[in-house]
């Protein structure tokens, strides 16, 4: 017999059984400012500056500065880092990356509550690629659905094709873990070759549609899909 049925007590709702388990885990965790290992259910892991709980999310400091949310279904456990983490090496006061072509827009701080806010921000920070473009395509991709699939086959958040997702080595495209950073990654490379149009034109119709047709390829939805997201990050066409 459980303690709670002893004392005549009912036993805490299951749904809140992992936020304790966490919040015990940080308590446990040694003092000294060592980076924490957060682990996520997939197997998945994202190394932080600290992490606490509050309510029923994790909070967690990034190594670069700022902060983000990360919904406590997701997690596993919180691991304390074996390597010290280097404060000196960071400096706070770092303005996120800005993409060429696009302008210096305030609400920032409102791209933290969306969902999976946390794990774009560190992608978006690790890759060097502005977070509100990296938004603004999920948003047109999947609108936050991880699970999102397309006709033509692809996946997750970002909406990885098999190929890409191949290019990078996801195993699992649904994973929002995996497909953020693999999706970041991809757009960070196509930015690297062409200015923000042709990148979010490649991203859509595939690289080799903008090279064939010397420019943004001549589909509707592609010519769509830009327009939406450069109105979005206030860049227009």
């Amino acid at each position: 017999m459980t303690d709670a049925r002893r004392s005549g007590r009912p036993a805490p709702p299951a749904r809140h059984a992992g936020i304790a388990r966490l919040a015990l885990i940080l308590t446990l965790l040694p003092l000294p400012a060592f980076a924490d290992i957060v682990v996520f259910k997939t197997g998945r892991t994202m190394s932080v500056a600290s992490a606490r709980v509050e309510g029923e999310a994790l909070v967690v400091q990034f190594r670069g500065g700022g902060e983000g949310t990360i919904a406590s279904r997701l997690v596993d456990r919180v691991d304390p880092d074996e390597v010290a983490w280097p404060v000196e090496a960071v400096d706070a006061s770092a303005a996120p990356v800005q993409t060429p072509g696009m302008p210096d827009l305030p609400g920032l701080e409102t791209l933290a509550a969306k969902p999976f806010g946390a794990l774009i921000a560190n992608a978006a920070a690790t890759h060097g690629v502005d977070v509100r473009l990296v938004h603004a395509v999920i948003e047109a991709e999947s609108n936050y659905q991880p699970r999102a699939r397309s006709p033509k086959g692809a996946k997750g958040l970002m909406q990885l094709m098999p190929d890409t997702a191949r290019q990078y080595k996801v195993r699992d495209p649904y994973d929002p873990l995996a497909n953020i950073d693999a999706g970041v990654r991809h757009l960070k490379s196509l930015l690297g070759r062409f200015d923000l149009t042709m990148a979010l034109a490649a991203y859509n119709a595939g690289e080799g549609a903008v090279r064939r047709y010397n420019g943004l390829p001549p589909f509707a939805e592609t010519r769509s899909y830009v327009t939406r997201i450069l109105r979005r990050v206030g860049a227009g066409m």
